[in-house]
């Protein structure tokens, strides 16, 4: 059965007659932002990671000549051992996603105390690339009260990255010069325009509710007038298709006995709304929809022919612990603790059932192509899958960071 909102996203590569602009990305994972910066037309001069079962996860697609992951660079270094001097210059795109264990809700919170916050190597990396645009993720943790004055501190420091943070200087202290350097000095050296969002994954046909900040930089000589990427998805045209044309239903051959009882008891607003008035958007994309076509795992547990999809015993669910729904969109998934996945990396089935989403089923909820292969045991690519950037939605976004970019009439349609 052919899956909605999910097979659709981000296969197609640029054009061969567009001119790849360059990027280099720091903090590359398993690949799920090198796979969206591919697919939206960039060409990697760097893909750096430290982490050597991601490492490993980026060689073993290359060995299989998996597609364009083959021709990334990969660095398997700390990024702060990395001398940038060494790479080409004229980088387009710098990307990344820094470490979000100092800012995570489930962490201890540190912030700047944290050894593992690499906020200052993103500055440092913009200050000497000097890159046209930046792109970074970081989780929802970023914004939240305790790290106001400090998230403020990373998109000044991004805006004005030479204005440098001295030796021994307390943050707050570099924050206040940086405050005065921006009141005083206006738009001089080396500066950028930074914005943040924090979208929702499904919104743009993910099949997970997953939101990230994600921070945009422009370089001050490129024209200032992009915009975070209008929303493709949304819950109200699951809805319509749910509970008023029934056309979900039909689509995956389900009977109207065996619908799930907790998507047909939405609230009754949510049910008017979705019977009167038709969506202007794509539907979210469920559970079912991005799975329904893989065999069972428990049933085949080691069919050929599909990677990656082994069934993993000793799921099982208790108070804030609970899995996702087969007829709604899966929970963000999580690394978890020492890479043990969480309540969210189960699969929830109509009669109460639970078992841990395969790794191939989390890749898909993650929009990774079906030929990528995961490298390592299972904890450590469910650790992969759950720092990912969702490829569909990297897509999408550096895609409209491309077209600032370039030209118009320079720039194919990649979407």
């Amino acid at each position: 059965m052919r899956r909605i909102g999910v097979g659709d996203q981000g296969r197609a590569c640029a054009p061969p007659s567009v001119r790849p602009l360059k990027s280099v990305e720091l903090f590359s994972g398993a690949g799920g932002l090198a796979m969206g910066l591919s697919q939206a037309g960039f060409h990697h001069e760097a893909v750096i990671e430290r982490d050597r079962y991601a490492c490993d996860t980026i060689r073993e697609n290359q060995r299989w000549g998996v597609e364009p992951v083959v021709h990334w660079p990969l660095r398997e270094l700390d990024v702060r051992e990395v001398d940038y001097s060494t790479m080409t210059n004229n980088v387009d795109l710098l990307a990344g996603g820094p470490p979000c264990q100092p800012f995570s809700f489930g962490g201890k919170h540190r912030g700047s105390n944290d050894s593992r916050d690499m906020f200052p190597e993103v500055v440092r990396a913009t200050r000497e690339l000097a890159p046209r645009a930046l792109l970074f993720e970081n989780v929802r943790g970023l914004l939240r009260p305790t790290f106001a004055h400090y998230f403020r501190y990373i998109l000044l420091q991004i805006s004005f990255p030479e204005v440098v943070k001295r030796t021994n200087e307390a943050w707050s202290d570099h924050l206040r010069r940086l405050d005065d350097h921006r009141a005083h000095s206006g738009r001089d050296g080396l500066t950028y325009r930074a914005t943040f969002a924090d979208p929702d994954a499904a919104d743009y046909g993910v099949p997970q509710r997953r939101r990230r900040v994600l921070i945009v930089g422009f370089r001050n000589d490129v024209a200032q007038d992009w915009a975070f990427p209008t929303a493709t998805h949304s819950r109200d045209a699951l809805l319509w298709e749910q509970l008023g044309t029934g056309e979900y239903w039909e689509r995956h051959e389900i009977a109207r006995r065996d619908r799930p009882p907790t998507v047909a008891r939405p609230m009754r607003r949510d049910v008017v709304q979705a019977r009167l008035i038709p969506p202007t958007t794509k539907l979210w994309a469920t559970v079912r929809d991005a799975i329904s076509d893989l065999p069972d795992p428990d049933l085949e547990r080691c069919k050929p022919g599909v990677l990656n999809h082994q069934f993993q015993p000793g799921a099982r669910s208790y108070p804030g612990h609970t899995g996702s729904h087969l007829d709604e969109l899966a929970k963000a998934l999580k690394a978890g603790d020492h890479g043990v996945p969480g309540g969210e990396n189960m699969l929830t089935f109509p009669d109460g059932r639970v078992r841990y989403f395969t790794v191939r089923e989390s890749a898909r909820l993650q929009t990774f192509p079906d030929e990528y292969r995961f490298h390592g045991s299972w904890t450590e690519t469910m650790r992969q899958l759950g720092n990912a950037v969702p490829v569909a939605l990297a897509r999408v976004v550096v895609a409209s960071i491309r077209k600032q970019l370039q030209p118009a009439d320079k720039v194919e349609q990649v979407i």
